[in-house]
């Protein structure tokens, strides 16, 4: 699908993301099924056989649909059926990585960026963990996974707008991170940028599938490509680039007119997390079998018209026993000022 180059170095701040040693292979992500214990806490059940998805279905008029059946959905791997073995409906919490372009051009839209941040904080699930970070030409983490919701609203006010714009390198630092820290079942990325990038090591192909590799995060993504542009081949470049990475990763990409319109996208992207289906299925193929598989799943209900599903497109099968790095920081993860 992809061919896959060496991941970038990233550099150090109080709190730098960690880029992979290029000559280490990535771990594996958690998959497995997700389950409810005692005291209504989630967990997600391993099983390096078993392939998770995170679904979302809108009727023909984009609504979200949120009360479908385990019968109304069927999933396909390149192009055979398979059989559904775990399903949920539950508004099932997260580890979320808010990832903010911190480079010059953003200097009359981060204020405006920050409340919209906070408030996609305050409108999640209260079990969420979130992580912030900050991206020029280098990305920089200003908070850990926590749940606190003052420590994010004090790192959404640490950093300062200057330089260029390295969203492939920041990518890929931030779903390595998280397949090495998150606690939850469900992953996801939120980019805020309004620049192409000229500053990355990596490039989309080798980004892409650096997060398939790892069972990555869904990533939403938010384009300000509005304004007064001297550059019309950037920002439709820019465009492509956050439309792909968000459909290959099951997320969406959004294209607001205004910087005012950031806090209703961040509201919308809120609902669509907690309203998604949690899917699961042993592949019909053996996981011995190499190479990326591509995922397709509708889902129909007679007398619902017809129902649009997004979901990851695909995945690279890990070998059987295989499992995620431990939880906790990553040796590379050195924090030069206490949290």
């Amino acid at each position: 699908m992809y061919a896959q180059t060496a991941p970038p170095p990233l550099t150090t701040d109080h709190d730098p993301i960690a880029s992979p040693d290029g000559d280490v292979a990535p771990s594996a992500a958690p998959t497995g099924s997700v389950e409810r214990e005692a005291g209504g806490q989630f967990v997600l059940r391993q099983n390096a056989a078993e392939v998770v998805l995170n679904a979302t279905v809108v009727d023909q008029n984009l609504q979200l649909v949120e009360n479908l059946n385990k019968s109304a959905f069927q999933v396909y791997e390149d192009g055979a059926p398979q059989t559904i073995v775990g399903f949920r409906r539950e508004d099932i919490p997260v580890s979320l990585g808010i990832l903010i372009d911190s480079s010059g051009s953003m200097y009359n839209k981060v204020d405006a960026v920050r409340i919209a941040a906070l408030d996609l904080i305050k409108a999640s699930n209260a079990q969420d963990e979130t992580f912030i970070v900050n991206f020029s030409e280098e990305a920089y983490i200003d908070q850990d996974l926590t749940s606190d919701v003052s420590k994010l609203r004090d790192a959404l006010n640490l950093f300062h707008v200057a330089g260029g714009t390295a969203i492939y390198d920041t990518v890929i630092a931030s779903a390595d991170y998280l397949s090495q820290n998150a606690k939850k079942p469900k992953q996801v990325l939120m980019i805020i940028t309004d620049g192409d990038d000229h500053d990355s090591s990596a490039n989309l192909e080798s980004t892409i599938r650096r997060v398939q590799d790892l069972d990555g995060p869904v990533v939403y993504c938010i384009g300000l490509l509005f304004g007064d542009d001297e550059d019309r081949g950037s920002k439709n470049h820019s465009k492509k680039v956050l439309q792909e990475l968000a459909d290959q990763t099951g997320g969406i990409a959004f294209f607001p007119k205004r910087v005012e319109d950031v806090d209703a996208i961040t509201q919308q992207v809120a609902a669509d997390i907690r309203s998604q289906y949690t899917l699961s299925y042993h592949s019909s193929r053996p996981y011995t079998q190499a190479g990326y598989r591509q995922i397709h799943v509708d889902a129909k209900v007679k007398g619902m018209g017809r129902l649009n599903v997004r979901t990851r497109s695909g995945y690279f099968p890990k070998v059987q026993g295989s499992v995620a790095a431990p939880a906790g920081k990553d040796p590379g993860l050195q924090n030069k000022q206490p949290q």
